[in-house]
């Protein structure tokens, strides 16, 4: 007798079993609940989003050395690794202000912030510190330095991605000069643990529903639903404009590589759905790396570009913060005339730079746009407080995509992309996708599997 189709209960039940895609989206409706009905005990489980992230973190700068230093060492020229680096940032500055020119025109035709008439007296600046912590934001003096490592060890122990990525590009440039004959076992050993760190993001990936699961109940626990409906449209025009970014990188990809971004999004849907329950693009970082390798990209590439692009390309930052500067200008009464809204574009063009991992940076690059302006008050600021976690969907998203898409632009660009193997991978060929899970490191993750 033929075998009989598995019933209905079964099917579910193998689906949440083996498919990251649906655990991840059954914890972040399960935490909206749990923290819509019980926000007290919704608050007591931020450490389940906290640990992953610290988890994910602690392997990020390992994993970028290795892939970079692999990458410059196998590509065996280091003239075409400088080449894709200077054609990243010149793809990360037109992208950003792209980004940060829709933001002040959306912010222009819509106007979110008209008739708030908020008294700038009723303000203070006590909350904005509370939230950055007295900090501020770099000189472009002092982020240029700062990204030179002091020590080696240094550079890993603080976590500092662009520290690192000087110190891989120097270990693979001497790997070069050297060459294989002299130290024949430096390389093995860093692919080797390369190997390792997969195996390690394989195991730590099991524990993304849990963590989305706190992160999303943390957030509706803290903040409710109410500031939806008190900031709506700033939220409504912050994303419409988000999309409107998205559909021309969509254009971008296609005329550049051929490759449809839609049909990325399907493929990364597991990193991009666990990215929105986090609100963190660095908690799927390892694994975006290994779906751009298993892609077509070149190792030397994806090391290079995504890594770089996530202190230099936060097009959703850039977005939110042209938006933001309009709404609180608005929202006080202050109009701002044309010359100093392309000041706005010039400043942020600045202090959206290095603004990753820095607490409360938004609001320190906002401060200081108000402050250079000179008609904004520093305590109108605060009046974004309330949205700002809602946002943060809005900035991984557009963040996350940003950067993918520089990657194969710049790959493209470099002739470092498999087109042929990519569009075959994005299309769901079976053998692309075998080839591309041998390319991502045969990682042991047997719960984490997208049901087929």
């Amino acid at each position: 007798m033929p075998p009989t189709a598995p019933s209905l209960p079964r099917r579910v039940a193998r689906i949440l079993r083996t498919s990251l895609f649906a655990q991840v989206l059954c914890a972040l409706v399960l935490g909206i609940v749990i923290g819509k009905l019980w926000p007290g005990f919704a608050a007591d489980l931020k450490p389940l989003g906290d640990g992953f992230t610290r988890l994910i973190k602690t392997i990020i700068s390992p994993l970028v050395f290795c892939v970079v230093v692999v990458g410059i060492a196998k590509a065996g020229d280091l003239k075409a690794f400088g080449r894709i680096g200077l054609k990243a940032l010149i793809w990360f500055e037109v992208a950003s202000t792209a980004a940060l020119i829709i933001g002040l025109v959306a912010a222009n035709v819509v106007q979110p912030g008209s008739g708030m008439h908020v008294d700038p007296s009723t303000l203070s600046t006590k909350a904005v510190d509370a939230k950055t912590g007295g900090a501020a934001l770099p000189s472009t003096t002092e982020f240029a330095v700062n990204a030179l490592p002091t020590s080696f060890i240094g550079a890993f122990a603080e976590n500092s991605l662009l520290q690192v990525l000087i110190l891989a590009c120097l270990v693979g440039a001497a790997l070069l000069h050297l060459g294989h004959t002299k130290v024949p076992k430096v390389l093995p050993a860093v692919e080797q643990a390369q190997e390792i760190i997969f195996v390690i993001v394989g195991f730590v990936m099991r524990l993304a529903p849990i963590a989305v699961f706190g992160a999303m109940a943390v957030l509706i626990g803290q903040y409710g639903l109410g500031v939806i409906k008190t900031y709506g449209e700033l939220i409504i025009l912050c994303y419409a404009a988000a999309a409107l970014f998205v559909a021309l990188l969509a254009v971008a990809l296609r005329i550049v590589t051929g490759l449809s971004l839609w049909k990325f999004l399907r493929y990364i849907r597991e990193e991009m759905l666990l990215a929105l329950g986090t609100a963190s693009t660095e908690s799927v970082m390892p694994r975006v790396m290994q779906k751009l390798r298993g892609a077509g990209a070149r190792d030397d590439a994806v090391g290079l570009v995504l890594p770089t692009g996530y202190s230099f390309n936060l097009d959703g930052a850039s977005l939110y913060l042209s938006i933001g500067t309009l709404f609180i200008a608005q929202a006080v009464g202050v109009d701002l005339s044309l010359s100093q809204q392309i000041t706005v574009v010039l400043v942020l063009m600045l202090t959206s730079k290095g603004m990753a991992g820095i607490p409360g940076s938004a609001f320190l690059a906002l401060s200081a746009t108000a402050s250079s302006l000179g008609a904004i008050p520093a305590g109108a600021v605060a009046l974004l407080l309330g949205v700002d976690r809602i946002m943060d969907s809005m900035r991984v998203v557009t963040n996350l995509l940003g950067n993918c898409v520089a990657v194969f632009a710049v790959s493209r660009w470099e002739g470092a992309l498999d087109v042929e193997h990519a569009k075959k991978v994005l299309d769901g060929s079976a053998a692309a996708a075998a080839a591309a899970a041998e390319s991502e490191a045969s990682v042991p993750e047997p719960s984490v599997r997208v049901a087929q």
